[in-house]
């Protein structure tokens, strides 16, 4: 009975940190760096670089024209900005309509082969000349001040990468359990970024050094990840700034947001297994705990304890009796069986597009862990193709 009770507080222990726990850890570490850090020494002001925003693109004809007009628009000396398109396999006209924009400044360079965005990212590299690069998808808007605020971050010599917000379009429905995650996501970013380095980008938006850009393997699920962290891994810091953010719709429904949500947990699965050294602790220091505590955790021995931890408690809460409500494990027995039971309804009502926002919580926490079990299993399959159109929204 004893081994079961350890077991049961272990597995506990893990999940709570993996979701809640490391967050309070990083509040209070950032506090303290905050009381005894040493002050950043002066970083340039008015630091203004050559950038180049790159949009690697599939069949995006229905979203060239705003994409262009929101990046002409952007806060930042135009004569600086170039954009880069690679639009390789797109048959819908995205090339010929991005061409009527080449006396602006549009570069375009398209390969009738379909080679998919890694294949799209790897070849377009090579006509980027500027130190920065900022990667956007076609499908998404930048805000005003987005690369302004990208650049402000590079003024340090120690950041090699910086990511943006997604912001989601819409705040009904999916988009709101979305949304509450990513406001979450966005402050354990803030504080990652003060305590040491964010762990990875988000792809809708995201800068890199242009000289530290390495070619990805064509089977990389979450590019935006294995980049950036490899970026990291050279001894630079992946920073965040929350208003340099791109804005995108909510994924069409809720079986579009699972395949998404599973497609980042196969891709979780093969980051980790790419990004193997990352696992020291000894030689990559506080990044490696990040990496850890934020997403390895969560990807792997969080979502893996849930259910043995709902079997050690119906066995320690039947053996003190289901009836003994003065009991702890009882207790908390119950309170399981009422979370997942309120994640099945939230599950119920969301198809029969029924909106109940307090359902929302148990019924996200319940997705972002199925999917991880559906990532292993589609990983392990050797599934790795990337369908383009999904990629673009995950």
């Amino acid at each position: 009975m004893t081994t079961l009770k350890i077991l049961f507080w272990a597995l506990l222990f893990i999940v709570f940190y993996a979701y809640l726990g490391y967050g309070i850890l990083l509040f209070i570490l950032v506090k303290l760096k905050r009381i005894f850090g040493r002050k950043k020494s002066d970083i340039p002001k008015n630091y203004e670089p050559e950038v180049t925003l790159f949009v690697a693109a599939y069949n995006e004809k229905d979203y060239v024209d705003a994409k262009v007009a929101n990046s002409f628009s952007l806060e930042y000396p135009k004569e600086k900005v170039r954009q880069v398109w690679v639009t390789d396999g797109s048959d819908d006209g995205t090339p010929d309509l991005l061409k009527k924009y080449k006396d602006q400044g549009v570069e375009v360079y398209h390969e009738p082969k379909r080679g998919g965005k890694i294949g799209a990212m790897n070849r377009g590299m090579q006509f980027v000349k500027t130190p920065i690069v900022i990667f956007s998808d076609g499908n998404t808007m930048l805000g005003k001040e987005s690369i302004r605020r990208i650049v402000n971050l590079f003024a340090d010599p120690k950041v090699g990468c910086v990511s943006g917000e997604k912001r989601i379009f819409d705040k009904d429905g999916a988009a709101a359990t979305e949304g509450i995650y990513w406001k979450y996501e966005s402050k354990l970013k803030k504080w990652d970024a003060e305590l040491y380095s964010v762990v990875g980008a988000a792809g809708e938006l995201f800068a890199i050094r242009t000289e530290l850009f390495e070619p990805v393997e064509k089977d990389t699920l979450l590019d935006d990840f294995i980049i950036s962290l490899r970026v990291a891994m050279h001894g630079y810091t992946i920073q965040y700034d929350p208003e340099a953010y791109a804005i995108e719709n909510p994924s069409a429904s809720v079986k579009e947001e699972l395949k998404r949500k599973i497609r980042i947990a196969a891709g979780g699965i093969q980051s980790i297994i790419r990004l193997k050294p990352l696992l020291n602790i000894f030689k990559y220091g506080v990044l490696s705990f990040q990496y850890i505590s934020h997403r390895v955790l969560r990807w792997t021995l969080a979502p893996l304890a849930l259910p043995l931890i709902f079997i050690l408690n119906f066995i320690l809460a039947w053996q003190a009796g289901l009836d003994n409500f003065s009991n702890l494990y009882t207790l908390l027995f119950y309170a399981e069986v009422l979370f997942y039971v309120m994640a099945l309804l939230g599950w119920y009502l969301e198809n029969k597009k029924i909106k109940v926002k307090i359902l929302y919580v148990p019924y996200y926490f319940l997705i972002m862990n199925y999917a991880v079990y559906a990532g292993i299993v589609r990983y392990f399959k050797g599934q790795q193709t990337v369908n383009w159109e999904r990629a673009k929204r995950g």
